[in-house]
């Protein structure tokens, strides 16, 4: 029995599930070792599903980023767990190169740009979950 066991985890469907920290963490490392800076940023419709990732180079010690990518993905695919879009990621730092990175360790915020997707200074109308919450702790402030 333990033998069968052994050999069903090296078959190709009981690998482990990459995940973005995973691919991000084996390529670049986190903490801060010097410029250029990414920062890696998560958001999507609640607290539990990612449906948009914000990617930013900053090169050197500056307010704005250099650099800022957007990926998206639609339905209830989590971008965290989309391969084809973390290899288009890695394929966008590595063109930089960043010595440092920061990563959120889930979604803080809604995937709509206010003043864009909805007026400046209101609640998205499409993210109910985020109206009156705090980004990073997820509590109610309202």
């Amino acid at each position: 029995m333990a033998y069968s066991a052994r050999v069903n985890k090296r078959r190709k469907g009981f690998r482990r599930k990459r995940t973005a920290r995973s691919w991000v963490d084996r390529n670049f490392p986190s903490g801060f070792r010097g410029y250029p800076i990414a920062t890696v940023a998560f958001y999507g419709p609640n607290d539990k599903l990612a449906t948009k990732v914000v990617v930013s180079v900053f090169l050197n010690e500056s307010n704005d980023p250099d650099l800022l990518q957007r990926w998206f993905t639609g339905g209830d695919l989590d971008i965290r767990q989309d391969l084809a879009i973390g290899e288009q990621i890695l394929i966008f730092l590595k063109q930089y190169g960043p010595k440092s990175t920061v990563m959120t360790d889930g979604v803080i915020g809604c995937p709509h740009e206010e003043g864009v997707d909805y007026p400046e200074g209101t609640s998205c109308p499409q993210c109910p979950y985020w109206a009156g919450r705090d980004r990073f702790t997820h509590e109610r402030i309202q």
